[in-house]
């Protein structure tokens, strides 16, 4: 069974950095990719940054491109989500996921806040 720990949320100011990193274990994620979603109050949980665990090629959502890098560590089986120039926008609690590459067959983690302040 896919687990999920994320940690390294918290509160910033705009224009600040948070890294947020997800601790995955359970299972072999060669044919997985790993990711992160969020979602923020009244709206839908939304894609940010999928990175496929086998070769690394890495996807982003519009509204973080430039600005957040997702990357993995094959010898802690974790992946993390650099996040730079926060904007207030990109405050939301944000869910690690893991999926079989090609699928939405998703496990999710329990989700860590990121709130950015004016």
């Amino acid at each position: 069974q896919v687990q999920l720990v994320e940690s390294g949320g918290g509160l910033v100011q705009a224009g600040g950095s948070l890294r947020l990193s997800c601790a995955a274990s359970g299972r072999t994620f060669s044919t997985y990719d790993m990711g992160w979603f969020r979602q923020a109050p009244g709206k839908e949980r939304e894609f940010v940054a999928r990175i496929t665990w086998r070769d690394g090629n890495r996807a982003y959502a519009d509204s973080v491109k430039g600005r957040f890098t997702i990357s993995r560590d094959y010898t802690k089986n974790t992946v993390y989500l650099q996040m730079n120039s926060l904007k207030p926008e990109d405050t939301a609690v944000y869910y690690c996921a893991a999926w079989p590459s090609g699928t939405t067959q998703y496990d999710w983690g329990q989700g860590t806040q990121v709130t950015v302040s004016s």
